[in-house]
């Protein structure tokens, strides 16, 4: 008796550890999920963590180095704030910035004592140099280490220069280092930034199909108030995607992401295209169906099918990726867009017009499911 209830306690007691591992590993599971999700936290973490080394490696530097410790922070901080290659490449131009502000200071205190003249040449010079291609982003150093060679390190001319750009330089080591070891990789941001796109993009044709939605066509004014600005967003969803694949060189955690680093890529040339036609269908429809034109594009006849096909084109944007969603909308696409070409072809042979622009909203609409249909 006393065996077979130690043999149930000892179960019980497995059972609240497996439960309790279990329990565990969801939450690392969840942690892990949210950590991604929340890049901002991962910069803010590297960030911390290498301007603290980089101050104790300058405390901890031989003379005139120590005095200046608070300098090997800055080069660290420039060198957690992107991706791994593009760290190396904005370190080694800010650090080019910060010496060539520091000869502009040197040389101009070399003729002029310090004063609101010397200040005003040296932020003068500094900015024309800080425009240089070579420089990229971190041109502002140069305005910077040119003022603070000018004002701070007039007391010690030699030694603040070389300290100030050799902490520089150490502090942004330590950061390449740091981000060496745990690289960024912007997924959550891209992520957004593609979905931004398809709302504009679905936002765009609703509003198209909206328009057509009435008995008569929209006036000039009244297509310009239905326009969206796909641009400004595609323009981010491009430079996120960019950064994503910059980021994914020589980086060890794509490993573990691969495949949502793969289907972002595969996802951006479908809204790249999927805008392409969105901007055809927009400039075909504002152009040639728009109130005060004898050869309307579409007519009364067929701006109802055209609307339905632009709803059914919006569903199918909006549940890409929502199996089993997006097969039905893809379907009901497809039959939207063959019912106006029907309607288009019928027309055709009924009035003896050519119909060129309402068989150009069918090829744009046909492309457009095809895009998705792919993917």
């Amino acid at each position: 008796m006393v065996s077979e209830d130690s043999a149930a306690g000892g179960s019980r007691r497995g059972g609240r550890a497996v439960e309790a591992g279990a329990r565990a590993r969801r939450v690392v599971a969840a942690a892990q999920r949210q950590w991604v999700r929340h890049p901002r936290w991962s910069l803010a973490v590297k960030g911390a963590v290498a301007a603290a080394v980089a101050w104790f490696v300058g405390v901890l530097a031989p003379e005139p180095f120590s005095d200046y410790p608070y300098y090997a922070p800055l080069g660290a901080v420039v060198a957690t704030t992107s991706t791994l290659a593009r760290s190396v490449r904005e370190s080694t131009q800010a650090i080019l910035a910060i010496l060539v502000g520091a000869v502009i200071a040197r040389g101009v205190d070399l003729v002029l004592s310090p004063s609101a003249l010397s200040v005003a040449l040296v932020v003068g010079l500094a900015l024309l140099c800080s425009g240089w291609r070579r420089f990229g982003e971190m041109g502002t150093w140069a305005v910077t280490s040119a003022l603070f060679v000018l004002i701070i390190g007039n007391a010690a001319k030699v030694e603040f220069v070389g300290a100030y750009a050799g902490l520089v330089v150490v502090g942004a080591a330590i950061g390449v280092g740091i981000n060496l070891l745990v690289p960024p990789l912007p997924l959550t941001p891209t992520e957004e930034a593609l979905d931004g796109l398809r709302d504009t993009l679905v936002d765009q044709v609703e509003a198209l199909a909206n328009g057509l939605d009435g008995e008569r066509p929209p006036s000039a004014e009244e297509w310009e108030e239905r326009r969206r600005e796909v641009e400004p967003t595609l323009a981010r969803a491009r430079d996120a995607v960019s950064r994503t694949r910059e980021a994914a060189r020589a980086n060890i955690r794509l490993r573990r992401h691969r495949d949502w680093a793969v289907s972002q890529v595969r996802r951006a040339q479908e809204l790249e295209v999927s805008a392409d036609v969105v901007g055809s269908l927009v400039r075909l429809l504002v152009e040639w169906e728009r109130e005060g034109r004898d050869d309307l594009a579409l007519g009364a006849r067929l701006r109802p099918l055209a609307a339905r096909a632009l709803d059914a084109y919006a569903a199918a944007l909006r549940s890409v990726g929502t199996e089993p969603a997006e097969e039905e909308a893809l379907r009901a696409l497809a039959a939207r867009a063959e019912d106006l070409r029907s309607a288009v072809r019928e027309a055709r042979q009924e009035v003896d017009e050519d119909y060129f622009v309402a068989g150009a909203v069918v090829l744009a609409l046909r492309r457009g499911a095809a895009v998705l249909a792919a993917t």
